[in-house]
């Protein structure tokens, strides 16, 4: 017990006072209550830690520190007089009986000579008598020798307390060891029996060093020799735990635990195999499978475990049962374990979540920081596992051993574990902990070195083709780390333990880049049809720079959507064939096979985004140009001067401002609304709980319990699951909007072209230099300039077909075209747009009576205006045109088959692609851009709530540098101030 100052005594009068002072010092100072940190090793040899104050008190008179440091004791030659329960008092020994008993509360003579702590000493082979028989202490200590000699045959035991029986080994007259009889460990060896040249050592090769292990100088060569002499069955696993200890490594020359073992071993060749194995000699642990080329290939590889897995239905079996032989480090045989119950698992994780690990097929990793201060004081000795998995059988149980590869095993100086499997050495017997093998001098001191199983993984490997859910036999992978203890209160280590499985991916992958070289093929094909249809459409028939970049830019995106295909279809087949399976046929690929499909991934959102710039410049780019086909109609007429002169009146630029900004209006429309669609896929994914899907596991539960153990995510089911969520989405807003919301509700394409009818507006758009569509919007009434009363009757009249009709043909309805042009009629459109362009200077809104616009740019737009007309009616015979419909491979291919020579062509559109210079028109390329850009974000964060966040930021981005862009090249286009576009 510890001794302190007698605590002070307080009158009951004074209470009432120091309390009162207390509480008024502590309200009036109104501050954090802090103490000074203090540990025992922070206290002086005059004191101890007071586990109640936290602090270091002085020790009494004639006291010092004990060896745990939280009590004093008394000094040597001083006895212990108890005195109450909070203190002690120590009192010199007189001079007749100088020495204190080893209970440290009584003074006695002693027969010989003292100790250090100033206790009695007696010589070898005798034990210390202090008391008599009835405990009465004795005036002089007697050292009474242990009889060797038959029948006794006794010895001192380790304390030298009391005499008890020599070991077996020693010759039977006598506990005599004789020479050339060696000593050691206990045991009487006959000499020859084994080589006194043995190796101590532990060799620690991540830190470079060897440490002389106090362990190992006292029972390496007593096990060796026992084992190899007496066939002692617990020396011979305790030399079999301190080869494990020394990471299963050994040399053909090496004299240290593992090599003495293999010498062992090689010596009980002749000797029964044990369970009829031929790697399991009798009397000996089993450690290693062997060292022939190739063995573990066969071993892991070959026969499948007799044990099938199903996941559903009334053959359902995905426990996996594993149980282990548990033995302590002197190589006793402790107990049978079922693996499971926290026994390899050092992360402190609660145990309904550690059950999970057990579960078949659910991919589990567990991680934790533990302090080494915590490892030293709960493993102060390494316990030793061989693990079995249980096949069952009731009656008639069966365990199946299972192979172990340690990382850290060398073999000459090599390590052997970490190349490929053709040089792998499969082990057996494993630890987590060992803090005794680092231990120099002395074992009880604290070591230098402790070593500790930071990873353990147990890898199971599906059996190729299998429709019956059978694994080959599961391997346990371990990789041990060796820490210096150099401040073990602030040193941490990090620990990890893993469940995975595994198939061969080879025949997947064959198929999958199978599938890429022909798709991949075909987009080159496709990509030079478009190439040559481009090359055909700005009439250009040299091969030039510009003609590869244009190709490289088409393969970007049909390249982009063969990625796209083969990725979302491959997420769709794990998540449908893994996550619906029975008998265990499919297992989902390894978190670092999956790093090829991120690449693909990865090489469809690249190239989809180049093909979506592309795109994206192309329609700010787009010439366009509104024909106004209004003519002045007279007002009337005055007389002037005798004479009768007719007014006529001016065409008003309103109807092509309106036009204008319908058109503006209409350049990010889209056949799916955005915020929609993220909103719907969140709350797929997070309300409802498809993302639970994607778990590496083979469940199809939504809804998870808090409790339960939450395995990672596969990256191929994360992606396949929100790719195909969010084409569904999207497809379905198109079906909606394309078939049920335009048809029933507003279509604003068709109203557009109607608007140009009405408003006597034809639109003509190239996309192309001698390419683009034509939007034929001349009124059937002649004039769209009219009161409210004219516009009506027009209306009227067109509604009973009392007039002609819109199209660009007689009796026609059809208004809108694909258009070919001759060369010839591009240069001289090229030629007044020259001039358009030269001439066209911005507006200032802040001075509104600035001229803005000159009169060479007001002829250059009527020049214009006046030929488009023209050539729509056919006034120019040498840049006439044709009306045609378009052949079905033309449709198919993309590409016209006839180049307009003489005549331009007019193919007749009926499905409106003048949307193709929309976003309207390119909703496929659109809803598989955001697709994309929506899953790398949530495979590069693992969160679907940002993915959704940047994809709305980025569509908005990007709907904004679309209206901004296309409304600027409006502008330069057809001249409509940009004030009028609202």
């Amino acid at each position: 017990m510890a001794t302190g100052t007698p605590p002070c005594v307080v009158s009951s009068h004074t209470m009432p006072l120091t309390l009162f002072l207390l509480i008024s010092l502590s309200l009036s100072q109104s501050q954090q209550f802090v103490i000074p940190y203090k540990a025992p090793s922070n206290c002086s040899q005059e004191q101890f830690f007071d586990i109640s104050s936290l602090s270091c008190v002085s020790c009494g008179q004639n006291q010092r520190q004990s060896p745990t440091g939280l009590k004093c004791i008394c000094q040597n030659g001083y006895q212990t007089l108890t005195t109450d329960k909070m203190s002690i008092t120590c009192q010199q020994c007189p001079n007749d009986k100088p020495a204190v008993t080893q209970d440290s509360f009584g003074c006695i003579l002693c027969p010989g000579s003292l100790t250090e702590e100033g206790q009695c000493q007696c010589p070898a082979g005798n034990v210390l008598v202090e008391r008599d028989v009835n405990g009465n202490l004795l005036d002089e200590a007697r050292c009474e020798a242990c009889n060797g000699k038959s029948p006794a045959l006794s010895v001192p035991n380790s304390d030298r307390s009391r005499c008890e029986r020599c070991h077996a080994s020693f010759i039977n007259t006598s506990c005599m060891c004789p020479s050339p009889n060696i000593l050691a460990g206990g045991l009487c060896l006959p000499p020859g029996s084994l080589s006194t040249n043995i190796n101590p050592n532990v060799n620690f090769a991540q830190l470079k060093f060897s440490v002389l292990s106090a362990w190992f100088l006292e029972n390496l060569y007593s096990s060796s020799a026992s084992c190899l002499v007496f066939s002692n069955l617990t020396a011979c696993q305790a030399l079999g735990n301190m080869c494990v200890m020394n990471m299963h490594s050994f040399s053909g020359t090496s004299t240290d635990a593992c090599g003495i073992f293999n010498i062992i071993f090689r010596s009980k060749a002749a000797l029964s195999s044990t369970q009829d194995i031929s790697y399991w000699r009798s009397t000996l642990p089993w450690l290693y499978y062997g060292d022939e080329p190739g063995l573990a290939s066969r071993v892991l590889q070959t026969d499948p475990v007799p044990v099938r897995f199903s996941l559903r239905g009334g053959k359902k079996n995905t426990e996996i049962k594993m149980i282990a032989a548990v033995y302590n480090v002197r190589g006793e045989f402790l107990r049978w374990e079922s693996v499971g119950r926290s026994n390899l698992q050092i992360c402190p994780t609660p145990k309904t979540e550690q059950a999970a690990a057990f579960s078949f097929g659910t991919s589990y990793q567990e991680n934790c920081v533990l302090s080494v201060e915590e490892l030293l004081r709960t493993n102060p000795e390494p316990i030793f596992y061989d693990v079995f998995m249980d096949l069952g059988g009731d009656d008639k149980r069966k365990l199946l051993p299972l192979p172990t590869l340690v990382k850290n095993q060398q073999y000459n100086g090599r390590f052997i574990n970490q190349e490929s499997i053709k040089n792998w050495y499969l082990s057996r017997r494993i630890f987590l902990i060992d803090t005794l093998s680092g231990r120099e001098k002395i074992i009880s001191s604290r070591p230098k070195v402790i070593r500790v199983a930071s990873s353990i993984q147990i890898k199971f490997q599906l059996v190729p083709r299998t429709q019956e859910g059978q694994v080959f036999p599961p391997l346990i992978v371990v990789t041990y780390t060796d820490v210096p203890v150099t401040d073990n209160k602030v040193q941490t280590l990090s620990i990890s333990f893993t469940v995975e499985y595994e198939m061969d991916q080879n025949e997947a992958q064959i198929k999958t880049d199978t599938a890429l070289g022909v798709m991949g093929g075909v987009a080159v094909l496709y990509s030079l049809l478009k190439t040559i249809s481009w090359k055909r459409r700005i009439a250009s028939p040299v091969i030039d720079a510009a003609t590869l970049i244009k190709f490289l830019l088409f393969y970007a995106g049909d390249l982009a959507n063969v990625f796209f295909v083969i990725t979302v279809g491959t997420g769709l087949y794990w998540l449908i064939f893994y996550k619906a399976q029975q008998f265990v046929s499919v297992l989902l690929p390894l978190p670092v096979q999956e790093e090829r499909f991120v690449t693909y991934i990865g090489c469809a959102f690249a190239l989809k985004a180049v093909q979506f710039l592309h795109k994206l410049i192309l329609q700010v780019t787009v010439d366009i140009f509104l024909i106004d086909w209004e003519r002045p109609r007279n007002k009337g007429s005055r007389i002037v001067q005798g004479e009768t002169k007719r007014e006529i009146s001016t065409v008003s630029i309103w109807r092509t401002y309106f036009v204008a900004n319908e058109w503006n209006e209409l350049q990010t429309i889209r056949k799916i609304s955005p915020t929609f669609q993220i909103m719907a896929v969140l709350f797929f994914l997070e309300v409802l709980g498809f993302s639970n899907l994607a778990l590496r596991d083979p469940w199809t539960t939504l809804i998870r319990s808090p409790d339960a153990y939450t395995p990672p995510y596969s990256l191929i089911l994360r992606y396949g699951l929100a790719a195909t969520l969010w084409i569904c989405i999207g497809l379905l807003q198109v079906f909606f909007f394309t078939v049920l919301y335009e048809h029933f509700v507003e279509d604003k394409i068709r109203q557009f072209v109607d608007l140009c009818s009405i408003s006597n507006i034809s639109v003509l758009l190239l996309s192309y230099r001698c390419y683009g569509y034509y939007i034929h919007g001349r009124s059937v009434h002649g004039h769209a300039d009219a009161n409210m009363e004219e516009m009506n009757s027009n209306l009227k009249r067109e509604a009973e077909s009392m007039c002609g009709q819109r199209g660009l043909l007689p009796n026609t309805e059809l208004q809108t075209f694909h258009v070919s042009l001759t060369n010839h009629l591009r240069l001289q459109y090229d030629r007044i747009r020259d001039s358009l362009i030269r001439n066209n200077r911005p507006s200032r809104l802040a001075d509104s009576s600035a001229v803005s616009l000159c009169e060479t740019h007001f002829k250059a737009y009527h020049t214009m205006n006046n030929f488009l007309g023209s050539v729509i009616d056919h006034a120019y015979p040498d840049m006439d045109y044709i009306v045609k419909d378009k052949l079905m491979f033309e449709r198919v291919m993309g590409m016209e088959f006839l180049e307009p020579s003489e005549k331009s062509i007019f193919y007749n559109d009926e499905a409106h692609s003048f949307t193709d210079l929309l976003f309207y028109g390119n909703e496929a390329t659109l809803l598989i851009f955001d697709t994309l850009f929506f899953c790398v974000v949530d495979l590069g964060s693992q969160s679907f709530v940002l993915a959704a966040v940047l994809t709305y930021i980025q569509q908005t981005i990007f709907g904004f540098l679309r209206s901004i862009l296309g409304r600027r090249n409006l502008v330069n286009k057809t001249l409509v101030d940009k004030r009028f576009l609202i």
